[in-house]
């Protein structure tokens, strides 16, 4: 089978096209899956260039988004069938999604939804299991509460927005001025050109001096420190980006903030409450572009550079 292999640790250079053996089911709750479409998360350029060296062993398969079919289960599987189709993040540190076939266990699938393709579920997975804990369980959106979404355009932040909205809350995010009308029309209320505009002091603007209760980072930065200056009192501050260096906190002190730091997740039980919002239209996936496996080069190349001839807007997907 067709495989992106990764044998050193560096940069796109080193995801290799390479032939292997189809995986063979060897344990009765397992799952054999034919890939049809993965996609490019930040995690697998992480993976790629050895920020998590210590949970992986060279050479790697990485990748952490899949939309396929069954192909075959294992005789303890009885909930699902050659034949249906399902999508999932595989277990970070396992044998990953960039190959045609991959092998599961059974309790990592979720049902892909009927009203969309095999790119658009690929795109899902990984962030979708991210958002939903960064807004719901972290967060405690509600209907009401006022949002601030740093990075709209992104993976995370397209489908953020939507989710947001979703729960009934109004949505600010940042993102560049030829952006502003997607971004609209995915339910942000109010676009902030980050480029242009200072988005602590326009949030300051719009919100009257209160602040909002919820900002969201997929930044970095220096948010975690500046985000006290747009945030309401005994508001919440939800990261997933790394902290590169140390930050001074005392203005969330001043604010009564409330911090957490998500690393991605992979949960169906969260996976599942996305599923019901797609198959309702309360959310699309959003796909940047769409490559076949042989031009993953390309695809990471796109997501990790910041001088792109257009800006990213969503995910970007590979096809097998």
């Amino acid at each position: 089978m067709k495989t992106i292999v990764i044998k050193n640790y560096g940069g796109p250079e080193v995801l290799q096209v390479t032939e292997m053996p189809i995986p063979i089911i060897t344990d009765p709750s397992q799952v054999l899956v034919k890939v049809r479409a993965t996609s490019v998360n930040p995690l697998d350029y992480q993976v790629r260039r050895g920020d998590y060296a210590s949970f992986f062993e060279l050479p790697i398969i990485t990748g952490h988004d899949i939309a396929g079919d069954i192909i075959a289960v294992g005789e303890a599987v009885k909930k699902w069938q050659p034949g249906d189709k399902v999508y999932y993040s595989p277990r970070f540190g396992s044998s990953g999604s960039y190959a045609a076939y991959h092998l599961t266990e059974e309790s990592s699938l979720s049902r892909m939804p009927d009203n969309i393709s095999y790119e658009e579920a690929a795109a899902v997975p990984l962030i979708g299991g991210t958002v939903w804990e960064m807004l719901v369980v972290r967060a405690q959106l509600k209907k009401g509460d006022t949002i601030l979404i740093l990075g709209g355009a992104g993976g995370v932040g397209t489908l953020a927005i939507q989710i947001a909205k979703s729960l009934g809350a109004f949505v600010y995010t940042t993102g560049q001025s030829v952006l502003h009308e997607k971004l609209q029309n995915l339910g942000a209320d109010v676009v902030i050109d980050h480029h242009q505009k200072n988005w602590i002091e326009e949030i300051q603007v719009h919100t009257k001096g209160k602040g909002v209760d919820v900002i969201i980072d997929t930044v970095g930065g220096n948010t975690l420190s500046d985000s006290p200056l747009a945030l309401a009192d005994y508001g919440t501050v939800v990261t997933l980006v790394d902290i590169a260096q140390p930050q001074n906190l005392i203005h969330a002190w001043e604010k009564n903030a409330t911090y957490h730091f998500v690393f991605t997740r992979q949960s169906r039980d969260e996976l599942y409450h996305i599923t019901q919002l797609i198959e309702t239209g309360k959310v699309k996936p959003v796909i940047d572009s769409i490559y076949p496996i042989e031009e993953i080069k390309n695809a990471h190349q796109r997501i990790e550079d910041s001088k792109r001839d257009r800006p990213l807007f969503g995910k970007i997907v590979l096809t097998l």
